[in-house]
């Protein structure tokens, strides 16, 4: 049911729902007038019939009764004909009744009437079948005066259910196709009004990837606002970012000349001997020049996915690494192998995973003997770079050491290549920041290290 929770599958509820409540309510009352247009169109032939019975009437010589004759109509001389007439002479106890009553009789109620009233009844008729049943008193001479009778006039209620169920079936196809014209029109309704708000969708997600920076195009009037608050929310944000990054750039700029001058203090005292006091000046000194290069490092990261600067060219970025390492004395005498597509890149700020591959490339080339692989790719749903060389590698013991801040295996290791400790901790703060897996392990063809971190790919 996770339509539901949508403004278009709400609004095609509501209006199905809607449509269907108005098209019943309009049925009922198509229905109603209907049946009350015939039910008074019945009641007009049924007094005109009363009125032609009422003309007809005359009486015997001995104030009897004659049955009417003249031009009546011709169901009432059919046997359960559909239309009947029975007349009642109340003071002289007599009833006659239409050959369409056959052997049946009105079973009349005995109301009080006045001359020229009408009244209405449904009673049982021929073949168990309900009568609509008109009466009326008239005064007709007779040879001993006026004299009050009774003319009643029946019809089959069933003409008037079959013609209130032939309406309903010749409207039916037309209210049917009325509700589907309706609910159509409340779909394209919903889909033009809510064009924009999928156009404001798209501008969202084209700033998410980084292929804009900032909700651009033509909106209605209602979505002015929110896309003008949501620009200057960019902007203010974009500011922010900058501004925090150049001030921890100012800052590590600002430390670099008093940690130089600490060095230098530090080798003066050393050729004066005093050597205890240069280590521990040193020692200082490095630490703190760790410290800094991890923060500026981790405030050059993106703070979230969303707000990366753009996708990374792989093989781009790879290798400007790999020509930066390859004239440090550390790379220049390894031989680099770089496997890839050519067109893959990565839902990764380009800062972001130059710093994991120079971190990775950097570590490699530091404890290879003569050989580093640099490969990438995708599988069904994840892009992956793999870095390994063929050193000594590391125990199995220490590998989970080596994302821990300021941890250096060379620091065991007499005559190692020294290091601050800080590449593949950064490389695991970037990965917890855009989600990658990040795992380290012996690689057993070249013998070294081998370190891998995978990305979703975009979908």
């Amino acid at each position: 049911m996770k339509w539901l929770t949508s403004i278009r599958g709400r609004f095609l509820v509501l209006s199905a729902l809607t449509v269907g409540l108005a098209l019943a309510l309009t049925a009922a009352l198509l229905v109603s007038l209907f049946s009350s247009n015939i039910r008074k169109r019945i009641d007009l032939e049924l007094t005109n019939q009363i009125n032609t019975l009422a003309g007809a009437l005359n009486f015997d010589v001995a104030g009897r009764l004659n049955r009417p004759s003249g031009p009546l109509d011709p169901r009432f001389a059919v046997p359960y004909g559909g239309l009947y007439w029975q007349i009642v002479d109340d003071a002289n106890g007599q009833t006659l009744r239409s050959v369409s009553l056959f052997d049946t009789a009105l079973d009349l109620p005995a109301d009080t009437h006045t001359d020229g009233t009408v009244h209405h009844y449904l009673l049982p008729g021929p073949e168990n079948l309900t009568l609509i049943v008109l009466e009326r008193q008239v005064r007709v001479a007779a040879p001993d005066g006026q004299r009050a009778i009774r003319i009643a006039v029946a019809i089959n209620g069933r003409a008037l259910e079959e013609a209130r169920n032939g309406f309903v079936r010749d409207i039916a196809p037309a209210l049917a196709a009325l509700g589907l014209f309706l609910v159509g029109a409340s779909i394209a309704q919903l889909a033009f009004g809510l064009r924009p708000l999928s156009s404001l969708n798209e501008g969202i997600d084209r700033i998410r990837e980084r292929r804009d920076t900032r909700l651009t195009g033509d909106y209605p009037a209602e979505f002015q606002s929110t896309v003008t608050a949501m620009n200057q929310l960019l902007e203010t944000q974009g500011s922010m970012i900058e501004k925090a990054r150049r001030r921890a750039a100012d800052l590590a700029h600002g430390l670099r000349t008093p940690l130089t001058v600490l060095s230098n203090d530090a080798l003066t005292l050393r050729e004066r001997g005093e050597t205890a006091l240069a280590d521990e000046l040193d020692h200082l000194a490095a630490t703190m020049r760790a410290h800094v290069e991890r923060e500026l490092a981790l405030a050059r990261i993106a703070a979230s996915p969303d707000l990366r600067g753009g996708d990374s060219h792989i093989a781009k970025l790879v290798g400007d690494v790999i020509r930066t390492v390859s004239r440090t004395p550390a790379g220049e005498g390894i031989a680099f192998a770089v496997e890839g597509a050519v067109t893959l890149t990565a839902p990764v700020d380009p800062g972001d995973f130059r710093e994991i591959a120079g971190n990775l490339i950097e570590n490699a080339a530091k404890w290879a003997k003569s050989r580093v692989v640099v490969e990438w790719g995708r599988d069904e749903a994840a892009i992956w770079l793999r870095v390994a060389d063929d050193g000594p590698g590391v125990p199995p013991a220490e590998i989970a050491n080596l994302t821990r801040r300021g941890w250096r295996l060379d620091s065991a290791k007499p005559g190692a290549k020294p290091g601050a400790g800080l590449g593949l901790s950064i490389v695991r703060e970037i990965a917890t920041v855009y989600g990658m897996e990040f795992t380290l392990q012996n690689d057993e063809a070249l013998g070294g290290l081998c370190a891998q971190v995978t990305v979703a790919a975009k979908r």
